[in-house]
């Protein structure tokens, strides 16, 4: 289950979801259907851009389910994965149309082995994933006895039976992340140019956008950033940039309900006026204009459970 914690301000409510463990289980993991998620929440209240403190597994057994992550969008199908990382804005589709299994787990659920082999903290991982041959039937049989054992009564010290539902999650999670490559090959690794410039992205992108200040610090030239970046992520380096701010703001203008200007402060530009100018010119929009489209309205904890306390009021 998922406990909400929610701000009113003004017609606007803004959600943000914590996990709990659910009455009677251990915590850390809950497995449900998508059957159990229509009942608890409805379709009408998953419309609205949620953000996670945890991971999100999502994978089905018949139809296809249409989801946004990241204000992406992306069509989940027979036997493929969504992944929706902790800090991610998920959307949900139509959930009527398809079945399958929700895997819900907190980040320090798994232990710290199975969580740096899984890259559990990579913010650039795949968010759907397509298993072959038989990666599809191994996940499959890992997700249904995380799912037995979670649903199963408790006969058990209950700190072996959390030590049970952490391996079984352990297995789900290392296959998915290392699923095999098409045709028995390997995936190749990414440059390790890219990997730092990457890296010190995620770190810095709200000091600066110069791609020459990347540069600098790693001791590369700005050509070859930009080549190593165009080879792995298919744009060039201070696209790359620009994309991780926008996404960054596209995050607290659908999530929050700050000002234009305390946006474009804690992104490090000068003016609420620069950043309007910079998010209109690489998404079309105004910062308010997206606000506006991003959120439905309904917008309310998809996972069941009243929000945990008053709605807080501001201005």
């Amino acid at each position: 289950m998922v406990e909400s914690r929610q701000e009113a301000r003004g017609s606007r409510m803004i959600t943000e979801l914590a996990f709990t463990p659910p009455v009677g289980t251990s915590a850390g993991v809950e497995v449900l259907s998508l059957a159990d998620l229509r009942a608890r929440a409805g379709p009408e209240r998953l419309a609205g851009p949620n953000r996670h403190d945890f991971h999100v597994l999502v994978t089905l057994t018949s139809g296809s389910l249409r989801q946004t992550v990241d204000f992406t969008r992306h069509t989940l199908s027979l036997g493929s994965w969504l992944w929706v990382r902790p800090g991610q804005v998920h959307q949900w589709g139509d959930i009527t149309q398809a079945e399958g299994t929700l895997i819900l787990f907190e980040r320090d659920f798994p232990d710290p082995a199975t969580a740096a082999a899984a890259r559990l903290d990579e913010p650039h991982a795949p968010v759907v994933r397509t298993p072959n041959g038989e990666d599809i039937d191994a996940l499959n049989m890992a997700a249904h006895h995380l799912d037995r054992e979670f649903h199963s009564p408790i006969r058990m010290p209950v700190d072996v039976h959390v030590a049970v539902e952490r391996h079984l999650l352990a297995v789900l999670v290392l296959r998915l992340a290392h699923l095999a490559a098409p045709a028995g090959g390997t995936a190749p690794e990414p440059d390790s140019a890219y990997v730092r410039f990457r890296d010190a992205v995620e770190r810095e992108f709200a000091g600066t956008r110069c791609l020459e200040d990347y540069a600098r610090a790693l001791g590369y030239s700005a050509r070859t950033l930009s080549r190593a970046t165009l080879a792995a992520a298919g744009v060039g380096a201070k696209e790359f940039i620009d994309r991780r701010v926008v996404l960054e703001a596209k995050r607290m203008l659908a999530h929050s309900d700050l000002s234009a200007a305390r946006i474009a402060a804690q992104l490090g530009f000068s003016s609420a006026t620069n950043f309007s100018k910079y998010f209109h010119k690489h998404t079309g929009q105004t910062p308010i204009g997206f606000r506006r489209s991003s959120r439905g309205r309904h917008h309310h904890a998809p996972y069941g459970l009243s929000p945990s306390g008053p709605p807080a009021t501001g201005g």
